[in-house]
Order: C-alpha cells, then sequence, then structure tokens
C-alpha cells in the first residue's frame, strides 16, 4: 500500500475528529462530526480498491506459478524419457528449460506471498477504518440526542428555567462531543495484535514456501548426478 494511504489511514484511525477534516471555522458541531465519518468512508473505498487490486496480482502470480510448476513437472518426464533414449541433445535442451523455471518459481512464491502479506494488511486497515467510522457514528448519535434532550428540558421548564440547568445540560451536550474531538484513538489491542501476527504468519508461510524450493532442486541435482 502506498505511504500516503498508509498515512491517511493513521491519521483516520488515530487523530481526534478536528484533524480529520481540513476546516471546521464556522461549523457546528454536527457539521464536523458528519464530515469526518464522510472521509473515513472515503478512505475505506480508497483501501478497498486497492485491495481488489492486490487481489487481482495475487491471482495472475498464483496462475502463472502454476503454469510454471506444470511445465516443470513435464519437463521432468521428458528429461528422462531423452536420457532413455539415448538422446542427449534433447535432455540438455529440457534440462536448460527447467533451469529457466526454476529462476522463476522463487521469484513468483515470493510475489504470491507479498500479495498475501498486502491482502491481509489491507483487510486489517478497512477493519480498522469500520471500527472508527461505528465509534465516531455513536458519538455523533450520543451528541445529537444530548441536543435534543437540552431543547426538550428547556421548552418543558419554559424561559423561567433557571440559567444554570440550561448551561449544565449544555455542557453536558458538548462535553460529549469534546469526547470524540479531543480523545485520539487507535487500534484497539486485539486488532493491533491480530495485525502483528498476521504479519509473522505471512513470513512464516514466506520462508516454508522457500525451504520447498531449496530442498526440491537439490534432489532434481542430487537425481540428476546420480543418473
Amino acid at each position: 500500500m502506498s505511504e500516503g494511504l498508509v498515512t491517511r489511514v493513521t491519521r483516520l484511525v488515530s487523530g481526534g475528529v478536528n484533524q480529520l477534516v481540513d476546516s471546521i471555522e464556522n461549523a457546528s458541531p454536527e457539521t464536523v462530526m458528519a464530515e469526518a465519518i464522510r472521509e473515513v468512508d472515503r478512505a475505506i473505498d480508497q483501501v478497498r480498491d486497492e485491495l481488489a487490486s492486490v487481489l487481482a496480482n495475487k491471482h495472475l502470480a498464483n496462475t502463472r506459478l502454476g503454469d510454471t510448476t506444470t511445465r516443470h513437472e513435464e519437463l521432468q518426464g521428458q528429461v528422462a524419457l531423452a536420457v532413455k533414449e539415448g538422446r542427449d541433445d534433447l535432455a540438455e535442451a529440457a534440462i536448460a528449460r527447467q533451469l529457466d523455471l526454476e529462476s522463476q518459481i522463487p521469484v513468483l512464491e515470493t510475489a504470491v506471498s507479498e500479495a498475501s502479506r498486502e491482502e491481509k494488511e489491507l483487510e486489517g486497515y478497512v477493519d480498522a477504518l469500520l471500527a472508527r467510522k461505528r465509534e465516531m457514528e455513536a458519538e455523533l448519535d450520543n451528541y445529537r440526542r444530548s441536543q435534543q434532550q437540552t431543547v426538550a428540558d428547556a421548552a418543558s421548564t419554559g424561559s423561567a428555567a433557571p440559567k444554570n440547568s440550561v448551561e449544565r445540560k449544555t455542557r453536558k451536550a458538548e462535553e460529549t462531543f469534546d469526547r470524540v474531538m479531543k480523545n485520539a484513538t487507535g487500534l484497539p489491542s486485539g486488532q493491533a495484535a491480530d495485525m502483528a501476527s498476521a504479519g509473522k504468519l505471512a513470513e512464516l508461510d514466506e520462508l516454508a514456501r522457500q525451504n520447498r524450493v531449496s530442498e526440491r532442486l537439490a534432489a532434481l541435482k542430487a537425481a540428476a548426478r546420480d543418473g
């Protein structure tokens, strides 16, 4: 994922509401909060677009890896047949092609592994953004209810309502907004742990694949020497 998008997602997930929009001058708290939620929605769409691209690249790499592996196996049988028939020239040509394919296999496996890592990372970002959006929507609902309650209380008590009571309820509504404006909410601990674990598992998968490639190459060379 591009550095710019990573920075944007980090800002949206960890920043206060007033950091999520470019300008909040002369805007009501409700307007600011609603715009911040729309900004998160736009980021979710952008991350999902990149995720779709990563999945497409992963599919292409997987297909290419499968075709390359299949052709390598076919050539192995052809090499054995050529040796049996005493056609060293054909055997050499097939072996040369095998070597070309063997050089491509680790690259393709790395491409698949890298795409899988990016897939997990992007899915984690989408989950984090969705969680952030839910938090912001809940805070916006709380703010709206507080405002409505303040208006209702003022109307029910009439113009003679104690000034301190109205101010207290107004202050309570503003505190609800201040909580989401000032509190920087980062990734939930469980989400952060899941993303870290996913990264380690992806690294382990790549290591296992590289070991399988090395073992297969060693076996082929040993078989060639023995033959």
